[in-house]
């Protein structure tokens, strides 16, 4: 059963991170501004997309899928920015390659905490299915396998997943990266760390509410204060804002789990359990649940799928770094000793 935990906490102890991006130089040129508004425009729009125009649509599968497809269209797009700076992993510096690896495995991880979570519901999925087949022969002996099924899947969603234990750990840590390193001679590069802090709020406050739902736990749910001056800022706040306060009044309810459609299930299960426990029901009475379980399986499926998707573009873009910086120390040694490097294969990360 979800519990109220304590309300969600502001962040920032180190100060207000935007401060290391506001610098007044490097003066950025008219193409470096046009991609950095560009990209400010698109951002704000998705994330005003994700926000729920009725508190029916806060923490349901079909919200987590839209913002995990969000997020790994936010990801493309920052890969394209890349890109379009034509600013090459040579001219990084150390420290930007140390934050992107350094987020992109803690980003995985989470990754990894919401695919176990996902398979781990659509198991219980299993005892929804046979119960569901005995429920609809209506024999008695029948019955009471389905009432045992459908007891067994209750006490498989209440269930602590092990592998959501580490998330609360792993949020703390990427809220402290938000805090950007300071760009000094670098116009390209004052973009690329403005556009990512845009990225990395979005995904840290959306992996927070995943956090929170699968986990049963409000202490995973973020709230982020971002400046003003950002043109995304007003979209997030609203979201954010919009989401959180629902959020918290769900966590004071005293139902099964947050996730919507896993509460209409449980919803449905306990309206046939009195006709279910005197050894009769009525076929059509069965029809709500069986709609019930086939939205939340369709809808779980779907949401595991664009997890999945979020993971390997965080591998890609992960790897795909790590291959350009193994050149370049190929390159280097190369050109600092070709004779010695001759005769010996280069190991990179």
């Amino acid at each position: 059963m979800a519990r109220p935990q304590d309300p969600p906490r502001g962040f920032f102890p180190f100060g207000n991170p935007f401060k290391n991006l506001s610098s007044k130089n490097p003066v950025l040129t008219t193409k470096l501004l046009s991609l950095l508004t560009s990209f400010e425009v698109n951002l704000a729009s998705s994330i005003r997309k994700l926000v729920p125009k009725e508190k029916s649509e806060v923490l349901t599968v079909s919200w987590m899928k839209q913002a995990m497809e969000s997020l790994c269209e936010t990801h493309n797009g920052i890969k394209t920015l890349i890109t379009d700076l034509e600013l090459p992993v040579s001219d990084w510096e150390d420290k930007w390659v140390d934050v992107y690896l350094d987020i992109s495995v803690k980003l995985l991880d989470l990754c990894n905490a919401f695919s176990s979570e996902l398979t781990r519901l659509n198991q219980g999925h299993l005892f929804l299915q046979f119960a569901l087949h005995n429920l609809e022969t209506n024999s008695p002996q029948n019955l009471s396998k389905a009432q045992s099924s459908l007891d067994s899947w209750k006490q498989h969603i209440v269930s602590k997943n092990p592998r959501m234990e580490n998330c609360r750990a792993i949020l703390s840590s990427l809220v402290q990266t938000l805090n950007l390193p300071k760009v000094k001679n670098s116009a390209k590069g004052k973009v690329l760390m403005r556009a990512l802090y845009g990225v990395k709020v979005k995904t840290l406050y959306i992996s927070g509410v995943f956090a929170a739902a699968f986990s049963g736990s409000s202490q995973n749910l973020l709230y982020l204060t971002v400046s003003n001056e950002l043109p995304w800022a007003q979209s997030f706040m609203e979201m954010q804002n919009t989401m959180n306060a629902e959020i918290k009044n769900i966590f004071l309810s005293d139902g099964l789990t947050v996730v919507k459609e896993l509460g209409a299930v449980d919803s449905g299960v306990k309206k046939l359990y009195p006709a279910i426990q005197q050894g009769s029901l009525d076929p059509i009475s069965l029809q709500p649940l069986k709609d019930c379980v086939t939205e939340l399986a369709t809808g779980l499926d779907l949401v595991s799928k664009e997890v999945d998707c979020f993971f390997k573009i965080l591998l890609s873009g992960r790897d795909t770094l790590l291959e350009n910086l193994r050149s370049i120390g190929a390159s280097t040694v190369l050109a600092t000793s070709p004779k010695k490097a001759a005769g010996k294969n280069y190991r990179g990360f």
